[in-house]
């Protein structure tokens, strides 16, 4: 055994103790004091070994992947490379969440009393509900909003309104659409390595991107759809830093974050990446300071549009503070939580991604003088650090989440905008095939012994 594999199954080790204490402690904490407000800590589950339609499917993807998947990413030309992994990453999520069944699974996830679906029809005047919004986020308020649409802007809500209103209703609708577009968001993180590393670290990420544990929570979920948007501000950026085309993908970037910041408040931390995505292209940011002004004209397209219709993003924040403290966000204690949720990060990552944030932190550390500002530089020494960089600003997001006391209790489904981008570092790992099987096994395992929910 090497020393990398022994120290990679240090970190593995770690993880799994991480996940063992959250289980014990966490079950320990429920039945003696019920704050946890959940039925199988860390995740908001039930145990309830079952099998569904899904099941030889989603078995036949993960067998496929594992066993194809590296060598097809390695010599697949780079466009049908992104084709292939958006269609094997939507089988995959759609498969997992056929294992519930159609209703459950997939139909009935958006329209259960938390979801947005519950309020469609009070949005047939969309000025009107716009402007009203932030008068109903309080529990004592009349005919509060359920709770996912009290703790979201209303763009969130819009998007399935939109769809409501282009013959696109209920929940099969709903949840095809959340699985299809947040399907794309490993598409996004490809483009991004390659534009900021190197295509070989992007074709090495690609098979643990379709394959994710997290792809469990991304069917049938609206998170995965802000994943998506939240993936495509970054990867829009990477290319505007180190493509051709600088003008059209930085306004493109500004727009779509400006529109993550009013699908999901937290996903404003998705600025951190961002930044990091700067510092790597600072070489051509310098050569073309017109970037940031169309970056940031970009960004305020949607702020303005939300404001100018009477939305105040920063008055419905205060009162979501209040909201969630009214709620179980209130209970929950933060003393578990804040490591808990860790343990939810490890569940939705895998343990690939435990001995590649392992893997992340030693080339952080070996490389420090190397360069970072080169994204077409010739040494792979150098694509290892910028890769490396671009998931520690990823990981600072999470733990920023996390620390915010804002995140405490689902965030399996919560931090997956933050979770995609964590996966990539697993391209520093030798013998893929194994750690993908490891990969594929937990997924299976939650999504066939569990009954999660949100």
């Amino acid at each position: 055994m090497t020393r990398d594999l022994r120290h990679d199954l240090y970190a593995v080790g770690a993880a799994v103790l991480l996940v063992t204490a959250a289980v014990l402690i966490g079950h320990h904490i429920q039945h003696a004091h019920h704050t946890l407000r959940v039925n199988w800590p860390p995740l908001l589950g039930s145990w309830g070994p079952h099998l569904g339609p899904g099941t030889p499917v989603a078995v036949v993807v993960a067998v496929a992947t594992v066993g194809y998947g590296p060598a097809l990413a390695a010599r697949l030309p780079w466009r049908a490379l992104l084709a292939a992994a958006w269609g094997t990453a939507t089988a995959w999520i759609l498969s997992l969440a056929l294992i519930d069944g159609w209703q459950r699974g997939v139909a009935g996830r958006l329209t259960s009393r938390h979801e947005y679906l519950q309020v469609v029809g009070r949005f047939h005047d969309v000025p009107a509900a716009l402007r009203d919004f932030t008068h109903h986020i309080l529990l004592e308020s009349p005919d509060n909003w359920p709770a996912h649409v009290a703790g979201h802007p209303p763009a969130a809500t819009l998007t399935f309104v939109l769809l409501d209103r282009i013959g696109l209703r209920g929940g099969g609708w709903a949840g095809i659409w959340c699985v299809a577009v947040g399907a794309t968001a490993c598409v996004a993180v490809l483009v991004a390595v390659r534009a900021l590393a190197d295509e070989g670290l992007a074709r090495r990420a690609a098979p643990f991107l379709v394959l994710a544990p997290a792809a469990v929570w991304m069917g049938t979920s609206a998170d995965a759809y802000f994943a998506a948007v939240a993936a495509w501000s970054v990867a829009l950026l990477a290319l505007a830093v180190t493509g051709r085309r600088v003008r059209s993908a930085a306004l493109g970037s500004g727009l779509l974050f400006g529109l993550t910041c009013y699908l999901s408040y937290g996903l404003t931390l998705f600025a951190l990446i961002g930044a990091a995505v700067l510092l790597l292209g600072r070489g051509r940011v310098r050569e073309r300071p017109e970037l940031l002004l169309l970056l940031l004209a970009g960004a305020a397209v949607v702020p303005t549009a939300f404001t100018l219709a009477g939305f105040d993003w920063w008055e419905a924040y205060r009162l979501l503070v209040t909201r969630y403290r009214q709620g179980a966000g209130g209970i929950r204690p933060y003393g578990y939580w804040v490591w808990a949720n860790l343990a939810c990060a490890v569940l939705i990552t895998g343990l690939a991604t435990a001995a590649g944030l392992r893997r992340t932190g030693a080339s952080l550390g070996h490389r420090r003088g190397e360069s970072l500002a080169r994204p077409d530089g010739p040494h792979r020494r150098g694509a290892d650090a910028r890769l490396a960089l671009l998931v520690a600003a990823a990981l600072l997001a999470l733990l920023v989440a996390d620390l915010s006391g804002m995140s405490k209790a689902e965030t399996e489904r919560i931090w997956l905008p933050f979770a995609l981008w964590l996966l990539p570092s697993c391209a520093f790992l030798t013998r893929p095939r194994a750690w993908l099987a490891a990969q594929a096994a937990l997924a299976l395992l939650l999504n066939h012994l569990l009954l999660t929910g949100w």
